[in-house]
């Protein structure tokens, strides 16, 4: 593995940078004030001009590899721009590159049909439009995917869905057009891992009904947002099957491998940004007759933050070029362990950060509680780290068995 990023890598990490610093930064306040004083589920303004902004520089679906309309990227490749991306909250929507709708992308284009493709995946690539994921349900264990209850039962030509999912993000936003539901088809498969199946649901399909919002610590996370989505019944047509009946883990394990690396990848821009301001808060006040900065305490603390950014990043960077060269398969143990110690590190780093600021810290001015509150968050999402862990500790037993 080489460290160093090529010239294609270093000349986007610069216009990535630039754009951020012109456009994105200072538009943040912006940002948080027309959510606040606007109806908090319409798409913001602010985001909807930078997106025509970096869509016209050429800055649009970075992430995506495997498609005409996107860079051409690798997962290696990728990793430094999803960083710079995720120093701040609205950051990789801008470039349309936010989850869910990067991994939804993915499953399309990967697994979706020519017609499926034109009719979800083109107006998703173009931004025209917005996706959410629902698999995740209330009433079971959803980190063991088969435990999922929703069912899928074919009638004629075509499929009734029942059930109903939560922690479906993106639901709540009015250009949410399309859902990918997951469910079981073939209960009774002595497979287990052969019950499930994908079926793509139009989010105005009668008998869709998404009954609440989720908040995250408080933090409701419009326009965007997490909703529990009730499923009465749904009919949609047999076409709207992904790949084929009982290969729905199958998609979700091939979804949730880069969905994982790219959170980690933003979760070290986080972790970035949350170490500068703790560090020009501390240069900026004095106590006890010196800069803050200049306590040893706060200087063994910034040295262990970068010491764990650095750590991280390499440990993502390691488990992107496995991707890229022998697959999700083979690099899923690296891919488990950034993914547990990815959220850990930002979590330490965001709670000294938040020391540093004391009281601000903890209220809506300085963006570190937001930050904690959806870091936090990424010990669960696409899998809880008692999971992750699990599958390292297998797959490091099996070196002595």
């Amino acid at each position: 593995m080489h460290f160093d990023y090529s010239d294609k890598v270093k000349a986007l990490q610069k216009r990535v940078t630039d754009f951020m610093e012109t456009h994105v930064y200072p538009n943040e306040e912006r940002f948080a004030r027309e959510i606040a004083e606007g109806d908090r589920w319409q798409p913001t303004r602010v985001v909807e001009e930078l997106k025509e902004k970096a869509r016209a520089e050429g800055l649009w679906n970075l992430f995506l590899p495997e498609s005409d309309a996107g860079a051409g990227l690798t997962n290696l490749e990728y990793a430094p721009l999803a960083e710079i991306m995720g120093g701040s909250m609205m950051g990789s929507e801008v470039f349309n590159c936010s989850a869910p709708d990067t991994g939804n992308m993915e499953v399309l284009a990967r697994y979706g049909s020519p017609e499926q493709q034109k009719e979800w995946l083109e107006p998703l690539l173009e931004g025209k439009i917005r996706s959410a994921f629902a698999m995740t349900e209330p009433a079971v264990a959803s980190s063991d995917a088969t435990n999922i209850e929703a069912s899928i039962k074919r009638d004629g030509d075509e499929y009734v869905l029942n059930g109903c999912k939560w922690w479906t993000s993106g639901a709540g936003d009015p250009r949410c057009r399309i859902l990918i539901f997951m469910g079981k088809s073939d209960p009774d498969n002595a497979n287990r891992h052969k019950q499930q199946s994908m079926v793509l649901v139009p989010i105005d399909t009668p008998g869709v009904k998404v009954e609440r919002m989720l908040s995250v610590f408080g933090y409701d996370d419009a326009p965007h947002g997490h909703g529990e989505v009730s499923f009465d019944n749904v009919r949609v047509p047999v076409s709207n099957m992904l790949l084929g009946e009982g290969r729905g883990f199958e998609i979700a394990q091939g979804r949730l491998g880069p969905g994982r690396i790219h959170h980690c990848m933003r979760t070290i821009g986080v972790a970035e940004r949350s170490l500068e301001a703790m560090c020009k808060r501390l240069s900026s006040r004095v106590a006890f007759g010196k800069e803050i900065a200049r306590h040893n305490v706060w200087q063994q603390r910034i040295a262990d933050a970068r010491i764990d950014i650095e750590q991280c990043r390499l440990l993502t960077l390691k488990a992107a070029y496995m991707m890229d060269t022998v697959g999700n398969k083979v690099a899923r143990a690296e891919i488990a362990m950034i993914k547990v110690a990815a959220p850990r590190m930002a979590l330490k780093i965001i709670d000294d950060a938040i020391q540093a600021f004391g009281a601000g810290g903890v209220c809506q001015d300085f963006r570190l509680a937001y930050s904690w509150a959806g870091i936090r968050t990424l010990r669960l999402a696409d899998g809880p780290d008692e999971v992750h862990k699990n599958q390292i500790a297998r797959l490091e037993l099996k070196k002595y068995m």
